[in-house]
Formats: structure tokens, sequence, C-alpha cells
């Protein structure tokens, strides 16, 4: 989960911390839970780290997250190209419009969904399972901050419904999450019923951003990669669709009490 240069300058900024708490590697590795020689194979790059180790790094050395931050900096940065101008326009975004017609959207995915999700992938290592998803809770956070973006998501009823026996239990946390975000004034979540057979978002999933600066910029997935849109004309067709996949979904009020149903019905 390091990513070169950013991985050095954590190291570094670890040391310094250490010393400036004037600690040995023996003394810090006992409140971390770590031996002395594992701080120094640390903190020459001998031996890898991870969120965890530097979770616990931060709270005895009382950074404010120094270190932590630096290890989303670099995993931000070690996103793919095509990745990287959409996380902008999301984290920059005053309005969100997601839709997704298989999967609960990214922005609002329980950590347990998200790693069954991302583990679906039997390709990914363990690592790199851990990392995406750290990634993908680390994008949650846009929703949190001082002034949020005003998130509306539309899901369908049948992405809510797809679990066997020993999914049901995962689904039911991520639903009673679903109600949770509702709650919030800048999260809107609206239900397609399974009775709407057909309509044009099941050509696949797509998200839109709204910028400060009043533009909109779109993202398209695929298997392979993903594709942000600027182009005037493809937004044109986006929003419409937008609109018309919007159009299909139960009102506020309507699509929590579906959502409780479904819950209730699992538990």
């Amino acid at each position: 989960m390091e990513s070169e240069p950013t991985a050095d300058l954590i190291r570094a900024q670890l040391r310094r911390l250490r010393l400036h708490a004037e600690l040995s590697q023996e003394e810090f590795g006992k409140l971390v839970h770590f031996s002395g020689s594992q701080i120094s194979a640390i903190e020459l790059g001998q031996r890898p780290f991870d969120r965890l180790f530097l979770r616990r790094a931060d709270e005895v050395l009382t950074t404010g997250g120094l270190l932590t931050s630096l290890l989303r900096l670099a995993e931000r940065y070690s996103q793919p190209n095509w990745f990287r101008p959409w996380l902008e326009a999301e984290r920059q975004a005053q309005q969100l419009w997601c839709y997704h017609p298989t999967l609960v959207p990214g922005l609002l995915q329980t950590e347990n969904y998200a790693r069954a999700v991302i583990r679906a992938d039997d390709m990914l290592s363990d690592d790199e399972v851990e990392r995406r998803l750290a990634v993908r809770m680390d994008r949650q956070s846009v929703l949190s901050r001082q002034q949020p973006p005003k998130l509306i998501a539309v899901v369908e009823e049948a992405v809510l419904r797809r679990a066997d026996e020993g999914f049901r239990g995962l689904m039911v946390q991520q639903i009673a999450h679903l109600l949770e975000c509702v709650d919030q004034p800048n999260v809107s979540i609206h239900v397609i019923p399974a009775e709407v057979s057909t309509h044009v978002g099941l050509a696949g999933p797509f998200t839109l951003a709204l910028g400060n600066d009043s533009g909109w910029v779109g993202h398209l997935e695929n298997q392979l990669s993903g594709t942000t849109i600027d182009k005037d004309g493809e937004l044109t067709i986006l929003i419409a669709r937008w609109e018309s996949v919007r159009s299909e979904a139960l009102p506020h009020n309507q699509s929590a009490l579906l959502m409780k149903e479904v819950m209730t019905s699992w538990s």
C-alpha cells in the first residue's frame, strides 16, 4: 500500500516525529505493538507499512492524522491517469448525480459491501483489495466536509434485493446505511421499483458532477477503465438520460419505505 516517493516522505516524517517525541525505536515499537527491529526496518524502507500501523503511529505521536493523510495522498496519486480528472471533479463538486444499474453507488457503500464488490475480482491480491477499499472509503469523505455537495443517487430495487443467504446480513447493513444517509440534508436516494422493466439507464452506470464554476462533468464506467466526459454535446445527452432515469424512480418518502420493507423482510 505504499507509493514512491511519498512512501519515502512518510518514513522520513515517521522518524522525525519519533525523535521529536524522544522515543527510541524500541520504546515507540512497544507503543504501536511492534518490535524495535521492525520499526527500524520500516524507517529504512526494508519493511512495508500499512494504514493500521500509520493510524497507531498518528495516535502515539499525536500528529493530528499527518501520516495517514500522507498515505491518502499517495493513494490518490497512484490512481490511473484516466481516473484522476474524475476524482478532482468529485472533490470539487457542488452537486453529484449518481446512477448504477447493478450496484449501490460507491459513495454510499458500506465498507463490508465495498470489500465484497471489490473482492469479486479474483485477479486482485488481498493487499490490492484493501488498497482499493481504502481509496473508495476515503472518497466518501466528500459527503461530510464542511460544505458538502448535494448528492442525488438512483438505485434499482433489484440491487437492494440481490442477496443469497450468506449475503443478506451484509445487505441489511448496507440498506440501513442508506437510510442513515438520507437523514442527512445533502443526500437523497431514490429507488426504481422492480416493475419498471426497462429504461435508458440500464445501458450502464454514470455520474454527473456540477463544479464551482457551474460547469458539468460526467463519468462513465466500464470493465477495464472509465471515461471523464466534458464535451457539451455529450453532457447534454447524459443530463437528459439522468432526467429520464430519475423520472422512473420513486419519490423520497416512498423510496425510504421500500428500503425499510426490503431490510425488515430479511431481518
